[in-house]
C-alpha cells in the first residue's frame, strides 16, 4: 500500500512539475513575442532597450514561478506522504496565485465580464444551420 501511494504521489508531483515547466514556457514565448512587437512598433533605441528589459523581467518571473511550484509540489508529496492530507494541493504556478494581468496589478479587468457575443460575419461566423460559413 505505502509503495502505491508513493508511486502515485510521485506521479501527480510530476504531473504538476510538467505544468509549471509548460506555464514558464508560455510566459517566456509571449515576453519574446510582446518585447519583438514592441521593437517593430517603435524607432526610439530608448523604447527598444525597455522592451528588452521588460522581457527579461518577465522572464526571471516566470522562472522564479517555476521553482518556487517545483518547491510547493514537492512540499505537497511529502506532506501527502506523510499523511498529513487526504488529497496533496498540487499546482502549476506554486504556493500562492499570482495575477498575470497585462494591464498591471489593481487594474480592472477589460470588459464588462460577460461572455462575449458571437461574431456575425467572417471566419468565426455561424450560419443559422449550424456550420461555419466558410465551410458549406
Amino acid at each position: 500500500m505505502q509503495a502505491t501511494k508513493k508511486a502515485v504521489e510521485n506521479v501527480k508531483e510530476t504531473a504538476a512539475n510538467i505544468g509549471a515547466s509548460a506555464k514558464s514556457g508560455l510566459e517566456k514565448t509571449k515576453a519574446t513575442v510582446t518585447e519583438k512587437a514592441e521593437k517593430i512598433s517603435t524607432h526610439d533605441p530608448i523604447q527598444k532597450e525597455m522592451a528588452t528589459h521588460k522581457k527579461e523581467e518577465k522572464i526571471q518571473q516566470a522562472d522564479m514561478e517555476k521553482h518556487e511550484a517545483r518547491e510547493h509540489n514537492a512540499a505537497a508529496k511529502m506532506s501527502a506522504m506523510a499523511g498529513h492530507m487526504d488529497r496533496a494541493p498540487y499546482s502549476t504556478t506554486g504556493p500562492a496565485t499570482k495575477s498575470t494581468d497585462v494591464n498591471g496589478p489593481g487594474s480592472e479587468p477589460a470588459g464588462d465580464g460577460q461572455p462575449m457575443a458571437r461574431p456575425t460575419t467572417g471566419m468565426g461566423a455561424t450560419a443559422a444551420h449550424g456550420k461555419g460559413s466558410n465551410f458549406n
